[in-house]
């Protein structure tokens, strides 16, 4: 992974610690167009009580915004997450080029964990990289999930 990847990455754990501030998951993503951030965004299900409240869907609308067109498909994902499958599928609808993520989601990732929706089953392929700052990215839910376990009061 290149440093300017790697910087990209960053961001989106950046933005993982918004969603952390909120009491979201900690679910952070950017997209880049040209070497440049056009979109950033972050888990808001929670605080808009939005079922499509995830990181990756505020970024890609930000970045269809920010170019003026649906279709990204100059544009890579970086996200700290595995993308669901409602995620992965608008992916595939915006025609991304790239999804590059942190941390693997063998319950719900739809990028080849428990399912694989972009690799053209649903028309466009798109390259995908995990595992970048696969345990940093990993440690974020992880932690949070523990800590809000801790929190739960017995017999809610």
């Amino acid at each position: 992974m290149d440093e300017r990847s790697v910087d990209y990455m960053e961001a989106a754990i950046a933005e993982a610690f918004y969603a952390i501030k909120l009491g979201e998951v900690p679910v952070g993503a950017v997209v880049v167009k040209d070497d440049i951030i056009i979109a950033r965004g972050y888990n808001q299900r929670e605080t808009r009580r939005d079922i499509f409240g995830h990181a990756e869907l505020y970024a890609l609308k930000a970045a269809s915004e920010a170019i003026g067109s649906w279709r990204l498909c100059a544009c890579t994902l970086y996200v700290t997450l595995e993308p669901c499958a409602m995620c992965a599928a608008a992916c595939v609808e915006a025609q991304l080029k790239r999804i590059v993520f942190g941390a693997f989601d063998a319950d719900y990732g739809a990028c080849g964990s428990a399912l694989d929706l972009v690799s053209g089953r649903l028309g466009n392929t798109i390259e995908t990289i995990g595992g970048v700052y696969e345990a940093r990215c990993s440690k974020l839910i992880s932690d949070f999930f523990t800590a809000k376990r801790r929190l739960r009061v017995p017999g809610n």
